[in-house]
């Protein structure tokens, strides 16, 4: 197979999405392909996240279409039957700002409840696979523990052994920093590059910039519609649009 042939993970055309009357996306075409990771940033309210949730229709828009994992999820307002979107979100992980884990269930029994419900896993193999990923996110000794025993860095590297946990073929971040005190971004910033490092295809909205120039292999500039994308040393180093370069100044001076 030839790079000509391999086909984009997820192809978004034409997009829109409003909120009563206000056009929150407009007009959004996006090619990602597999293994690579599009970092998503803009100022607060530019339509960041809704796009992401629009990836799993955790939002529905109302215009233009969404193919994912070689799916129409969704075209015109119109989303996959509900078991086959179902069994669509299962190929979809996503890792949210709120950390969402069971707090009446142990670290193990959050990661290994969805293989096991989900994925039809026995109990064995369905704990195996949690450890396992337990011990990617450097968690293990803690399996254990309840997540009000954990730090919030402890809680969103859970969260993201949890989705890990499904066998998705790409993975969503919205946020997943943004939410923790400023010495525990770091090590989910960690898992995430390790992540990244092994090929796993990764749509990520985020405020670290350093993340974004590390990893990235696109960057988006959101302002209700992609107003920028290109490679990291081409949006940071030399932005072409004057929005661009009003949102790098004000947060990167922070």
């Amino acid at each position: 197979m030839t790079t000509s042939d391999i086909r984009p993970i997820l192809e978004i055309r034409d997009l829109g999405k409003d909120f009563g009357d206000f056009n929150v996306l407009r007009d959004i075409s996006l090619d990602v392909m597999p293994s690579q990771v599009v970092v998503v940033i803009g100022p607060s309210g530019s339509g960041k996240s809704t796009l992401l949730r629009c990836c799993n229709c955790l939002e529905v828009p109302q215009r233009g279409s969404i193919r994912i994992c070689d799916k129409d999820l969704v075209v015109d307002g119109k989303m996959l039957p509900d078991r086959e979107l179902n069994a669509l979100r299962m190929q979809v992980g996503m890792v949210f700002q709120g950390f969402n884990l069971f707090p009446h269930l142990s670290v193990l029994e959050n990661v290994s409840i969805g293989p096991r419900k989900l994925r039809g896993m026995s109990a064995k193999a369905s704990d195996e696979l949690a450890l396992s990923l337990l011990d990617k996110v450097g968690l293990k000794e803690r399996a254990s523990a309840y997540p009000a025993q954990l730090s919030g860095g402890q809680k969103q590297r859970v969260a993201i052994a949890r989705a890990l946990a499904m066998e998705p073929r790409v993975m969503l971040f919205d946020e997943p920093t943004s939410a923790l005190d400023p010495e525990l971004v770091g090590e989910v910033l960690q898992v995430m590059k390790a992540l990244a490092a092994e090929g796993m295809t990764m749509i990520v909205v985020t405020h670290e910039m350093g993340f974004a120039r590390e990893v990235a292999d696109e960057v988006l500039v959101m302002d209700g519609t992609i107003i920028e994308h290109g490679k990291p040393e081409d949006v940071f180093s030399n932005p072409k649009q004057e929005r661009t370069r009003t949102f790098l100044k004000c947060i990167l001076s922070h």
